[in-house]
């Protein structure tokens, strides 16, 4: 099965730069080397272990209108282990490039914050959505899945610097995020990495996103 028709926003081919970011640039992390388990206190094992008690506020696939069919607020989808989980939030339902406000494919965990400006948010080949705090709260990890997705600062993770070991053909991916609106305003740093990587993440983010990365383990 085929990638879905549009990819995320947020995407990086190669480059630093966050501004020359578009719809139609490759998908961040695809092709990407998994990054493992996360063994012992990890944020992949600590976050999945309270996600049980929680209610679908979207399950399936399909398009829900803001306000009737979904309502504002964060929300968030776990164990997607296939890539094939694609989202979007949208200003309309033309299903038009332009209409795109934020999108992603995902592995693992996604956050995505749906304002009440938004008119549809659409969810495809996704585990169920979770309505949660906008700043998610829990017992932060010092080491994460390289390719888990999409990590709460102060909630699943502890701030601090990381670094992930043995990337290669620059498959890695990482993002600091001040919010899950998930936009390009949304970015406060991104890399697509080769070999190591070292990120600071500060208490002030609000998530951290990784994809197609070796395990990343708080250095200091």
């Amino acid at each position: 099965m085929g990638m879905k028709g549009k990819v995320a926003l947020g995407a990086v081919v190669g480059v630093l730069v966050i501004g020359v970011v578009s719809a139609n640039a490759g998908n961040q992390g695809d092709g990407g080397t998994s990054g493992g388990t996360g063994k012992g206190s990890s944020a992949s094992a600590k976050r999945e272990a309270g996600v049980a008690e929680k209610k679908a506020a979207v399950s399936g696939d399909g398009d829900f209108q803001v306000g009737s069919d979904i309502k504002p607020g964060t929300y968030r989808t776990t164990g997607n282990s296939d890539g094939m989980c694609y989202w979007e939030r949208a200003k309309d339902a033309s299903g038009e490039t332009d209409s795109l406000l934020a999108n992603d494919n995902v592995t693992g965990t996604s956050y995505v914050t749906v304002k009440a400006t938004d008119k549809l948010f659409k969810s495809s080949d996704c585990n169920d959505w979770e309505a949660v705090d906008e700043k998610p709260k829990g017992s932060p990890a010092s080491r994460m899945s390289g390719d888990g997705g999409m990590f709460g600062v102060g909630a699943d993770i502890a701030p601090g610097t990381y670094k992930s070991t043995g990337n290669a053909d620059d498959s890695c991916y990482w993002e600091r995020t001040k919010d899950a609106e998930q936009g390009i305003d949304s970015i406060l740093a991104n890399d697509n990495v080769n070999g190591t990587a070292v990120v600071k993440i500060s208490a002030t983010d609000a998530y951290f996103k990784t994809t197609g990365c070796k395990d990343w383990k708080k250095t200091g």
